[in-house]
């Protein structure tokens, strides 16, 4: 009965419109860029493919502060002593990895630090790392100011030297999932406030804010240049018709000293064979074009966002590039929490090297059980990489799970 009366009203409803309106509404063509269809939902990628689709809707958060006009700082402005005593030895040395942010408790993120600072304490001298660069994700979930107490100068209290970084896109979203803390804070507001403060100010009674110029930025050590990037909250340098950090990156890489060697740093990987991201194109395709525009080729390509260790190979002409995803800084805190590579890689393990389904791109090596961190070495003739693991509950290994040159 209920339904007879429904489908009544409803007819009644349509007839009094027709005789309201005698002329038929018109319909507006909706531009097919401007639509979904065909767009739902995302596409598995193929076995083997280490680069995602492009994404139909990627949402893009503007810095609020506007990038100062130098964006390129040496060493030597930051820790004097330890850029000459790296002259002096003939070698940079340096940490690495992503993903550090200890919001489900901070027991792996400090046993990565502390097998950092044995490293440390247990070098010769002229062996000892000068400085950590963090890949992002320096603050889970949405980088508030407020957990930088307890998810960033705590953990890393005795780690005796400087700590640079380049923000992910937890640092810098402000999208509140259910249970997470209140954001009122704009986008970046605590890395800002952290790592590019105006002037250093004491925050605890061992360490202060750094001073770098901008969310990205380039450091001029000794034997190597490092340009950092931003990947802002889905894995894209600019919006959408804008490329200001690409012609950052363009210029930047132009312009690094040709008798040094160049890292380019990226929160978001362009080659990942994980199961749950996958390389980021846009990223990949801003890399590419800065050495279309430079004439400069990155001799390694270091990121984060993937929970998890990967080691690519991509030949270049007749150069081979180490693309390296390094993600297991401190976030995870068991080996469920990792990020794992698609399963028919795994089960049964693929043989190493892997030829991905991008041409001249392989997979080398991988780490998806534990947690680990890159000790880098740069001297005027190549850059030497080791990648040491950290068991879960245990400490650092001593020996590297993987070494590899560049």
């Amino acid at each position: 009965m209920k339904s007879v009366k429904h489908a009544a009203a409803k007819h009644a409803m349509v007839k009094q419109t027709a005789v309201k309106h005698t002329a038929s509404i018109p319909v507006a063509s909706v531009p097919p860029d401007l639509t979904r269809e065909n767009a739902v939902g995302k596409v598995r990628r193929p076995v083997g493919d280490p680069v995602s689709g492009v994404k139909q809707n990627t949402r893009f958060l503007p810095v609020p502060q506007a990038p100062p006009a130098l964006l390129k700082v040496p060493f030597s402005l930051f820790d004097p002593a330890a850029s000459a005593a790296a002259t002096s030895a003939g070698k940079l040395i340096f940490h690495c990895v992503g993903d550090t942010g200890g919001v489900h408790g901070t027991a792996t993120e400090e046993a990565v630090a502390e097998g950092m600072e044995a490293q440390i304490k247990a070098a010769a001298a002229g062996d000892a790392a000068s400085f950590f660069y963090d890949l992002g994700d320096v603050i889970y979930f949405n980088g508030q100011s407020t957990l930088y107490k307890t998810e960033f100068y705590e953990p890393y209290q005795y780690y005796p030297k400087l700590i640079f970084a380049i923000p992910g896109n937890h640092d810098g979203d402000t999208f509140v999932e259910k249970g997470d803390a209140p954001d009122t804070e704009p986008s970046l507001y605590g890395f800002m406030e952290n790592f590019c403060a105006a002037q250093a100010v004491t925050v605890t009674p061992y360490r202060m804010t750094m001073t770098q110029p901008y969310c990205y930025w380039t450091l001029d050590a000794p034997f190597v240049t490092i340009i950092g990037l931003y990947s802002n909250v889905e894995g894209a340098l600019d919006a959408r018709g804008r490329m200001d950090q690409q012609h950052f990156l363009n210029t930047q890489m132009q312009a690094a000293d040709p008798k040094k060697k160049l890292i380019v740093a990226v929160h978001h990987p362009p080659y990942s064979l994980d199961s749950v991201h996958g390389g980021t194109p846009d990223i990949l395709n801003a890399i590419d074009q800065a050495v279309q525009a430079s004439g400069r080729t990155p001799d390694a390509v270091l990121s984060g966002h993937v929970h998890n260790y990967q080691r690519f190979s991509r030949v270049v002409g007749t150069k081979k590039i180490p693309y390296v995803v390094a993600g297991a800084g401190g976030y995870t805190n068991d080996v469920g929490s990792l990020h794992k590579l698609q399963p028919e890689l795994t089960t049964p393990p693929v043989k190493l090297p892997y030829a991905t389904t991008v041409a001249g791109v392989s997979l080398e090596n991988y780490e998806q059980t534990q947690a680990g961190f890159l000790t880098i070495t740069a001297t005027a003739a190549q850059l030497t990489f080791e990648y040491f693991r950290v068991p879960f509950g245990g400490v650092a290994e001593t020996t590297p799970f993987d070494t590899f040159g560049a």
